[in-house]
């Protein structure tokens, strides 16, 4: 790993800590009660995200005070929802302990660090040159993909599964908290 790849990692380490920090405060508040939703609702939970943070770079303001950087956080957790769902399946009540979906999500992160890692070595940090606003597109054309996939049961001819476009709204999400967070830093 290059220096530019190692400031990544780190990065994306420090983004993930703050996506997993309010993921476990809302376990405390809700326990796991996204136990209940169906991969469909999860998917449009992301979509709402996404739409409200190209809302956002569009308008140029929140009329209820509330900015893009919780939306990133709101898709990176859902992503990792989502893809504990598509592995465990959804329940008709929280049928875990708290501790055991922090265990899972944490789990989730790992492989979701583990592919930008490998990406971001192929692409060559290409992420760095690009603006928020398309990361922001590509989550909302990584949610169409998965809407048609669901609408198809699940089977591609050759396209990746659901579960990769989660991982990838995931990592994209990632690198806009990272952006985010740059720019509020310089700012000061």
């Amino acid at each position: 790993m290059n220096k530019h790849e190692d400031k990544t990692a780190r990065q994306f380490d420090k983004a993930l800590a703050e996506c997993r920090r309010i993921f476990e405060a809302k376990l405390g508040d809700y326990g796991p009660s996204w136990r209940i939703m169906r991969p469909q609702a999860i998917t449009d939970q992301l979509f709402i995200k996404a739409k409200r943070i190209r809302s956002l770079q569009i308008k140029g303001h929140s009329a209820v005070g509330e900015g893009i950087l919780p939306e990133f956080i709101a898709i990176v957790n859902y992503g990792i929802i989502g893809i504990i769902q598509l592995r465990y399946g959804f329940s008709d009540h929280k049928d875990m302990a708290s501790s055991e979906a922090l265990a899972l999500y944490d789990s989730v992160a790992t492989q979701a660090r583990e592919l930008m890692i490998k990406k971001n070595h192929d692409y060559d940090e290409a992420w760095r040159g690009m603006r928020v606003l398309s990361y922001v597109d590509l989550i909302l054309a990584k949610i169409e993909r998965t809407k048609e996939i669901e609408d198809h049961e699940g089977l591609t001819k050759v396209s990746e599964g659901i579960d990769a476009n989660y991982f990838d709204m995931i990592n994209y999400s990632c690198f806009g908290i990272i952006k985010l967070t740059d720019e509020a830093e310089s700012e000061k």
